[in-house]
């Protein structure tokens, strides 16, 4: 292969790129968030600066993807946090765990995802919308919520979706210091809310060292929604040089 080749494709392993470079298209995106209000000093603890903790809250979220262009159908949880930067609200993504290799690999590599390994579900049963995540062979979270039972606002629901992210990309040298060290800003825009839903919720997260979910305890349900959407993911912008 030619170094001109290798520049084309610059994906690893290079014989088999695990996801393709291009924007990724989510048809049947399902979405169970849970607010809760945790404890405050637990926040500030692993929330960046200059990130700015607003409210001691949290959103613990199961998306299901039913169809995504170059991955296929996966499931993912984890946890965001309201925060403000430079004036302008929005969220931090704390955690997220998912069950499809190509979808952790592009996260981290394409955009500043922290995303891991887990196995989460997103299912009916007995009139409850139920998310749980399994780290292993441990249930490390368990969230319910009434079935359908309130219709929400479907502006409301898209606000809830296209809510400036920012994460940490951090990437090592190889010399066991950093080579890049960015706070970046992402956003949806290109959005379709099909259903949208809110009702009463419970959230049991159990301590684990690896899915380290309960270190932000739930200390009272706020709100809670079900929404299915349509979405493409926007690039991620860098906003904060921390090797600056």
């Amino acid at each position: 292969m030619r170094p001109e080749q290798l520049l084309r494709a610059p994906v690893t392993p290079l014989a088999a790129p695990p996801y393709p470079l291009r924007a990724t298209r989510f048809l049947d995106r399902e979405y169970l968030n849970v607010v809760y209000r945790t404890d405050p000093d637990a926040l500030r603890a692993v929330v960046p600066a200059p990130l700015e903790v607003v409210e001691p809250l949290v959103r613990f979220e199961v998306m299901r993807m039913g169809d995504v262009d170059g991955y296929g159908p996966y499931t993912e949880a984890g946890q965001v946090i309201p925060v403000r930067f430079d004036g302008e609200d929005g969220e931090y993504l704390h955690a997220m765990h998912l069950d499809n290799v190509a979808a952790i690999l592009a996260g981290r590599e394409l955009s500043a995802y922290p995303k891991t390994s887990g196995s989460p579900r997103l299912f009916v049963e007995d009139g409850a919308l139920v998310g749980t995540l399994d780290y292993g062979s441990q249930r490390v979270a368990t969230a319910t919520m009434a079935y359908k039972h309130r219709p929400l606002d479907h502006e409301e629901a898209r606000r809830q979706i296209t809510v400036p992210t920012f994460a940490v990309k951090a990437v090592p040298d190889y010399t066991g210091g950093l080579r890049v060290c960015d706070l970046v800003r992402t956003q949806i825009t290109d959005i379709t809310v099909k259903q949208a839903w809110e009702g009463p919720a419970r959230l049991h997260l159990v301590d684990h060292v690896m899915a380290p979910l309960a270190d932000l305890p739930v200390l009272e349900i706020v709100s809670a929604s079900h929404v299915l959407t349509d979405l493409t993911l926007a690039p991620a912008v860098p906003v904060h040089d921390y090797l600056a």
